[in-house]
């Protein structure tokens, strides 16, 4: 259609303020949410998407995607095997279950941040060890410390 020859189109896909979509979205590259989304949000697997939640964002429902931006709000867990950037404005009221965290100061969870390696969820153990939680395979230490970046905005 439209003179294409292939099926996959990249971009970014806008959910204005003045949108409210109910129901789940299925996406693949980039997605900025300046409106109201409730459902959950996912990523095709082995992509390297990205959700943007901007400040008049609002979420309610779950997100898994590689790479998540939140400066608005979202009612409901976080899934990054990648990336989380929790920006000045932000508000999670659930879990966050992340590789790699940025929280700008101002940014605010409730619930828990849990520590992923490559898509396992790390708990520690009696000693403050971290030991990757039981999932029928051999638990291995991990000796690395998780990763978690605070920036503090210079104050006018």
């Amino acid at each position: 259609m439209f003179g294409r020859d292939n099926n996959s189109e990249t971009g970014t896909t806008l959910i204005a303020t003045n949108c409210e979509l109910v129901g789940d979205i299925h996406f693949s590259d980039h997605l900025l949410i300046n409106g109201t989304v409730k459902g959950n949000i996912s990523a095709q697997e082995g992509s390297n998407a990205t959700v943007n939640i901007g400040e008049t964002g609002r979420v309610t429902g779950q997100i898994t995607v590689p790479n998540i931006i939140v400066n608005g709000n979202v009612l409901g867990e976080l899934h990054s095997d990648r990336h989380i950037e929790l920006a000045a404005k932000a508000e999670v009221n659930g879990n966050v279950y992340y590789n790699l965290i940025e929280m700008v100061m101002g940014s605010r969870v409730v619930g828990n941040l849990v520590y992923q390696k490559d898509g396992m969820n790390v708990s520690k153990d009696e000693a403050g060890t971290p030991q990757p939680e039981a999932s029928g395979t051999e638990s291995q230490s991990i000796g690395k410390i998780p990763q978690v970046a605070v920036i503090k905005q210079p104050r006018s």
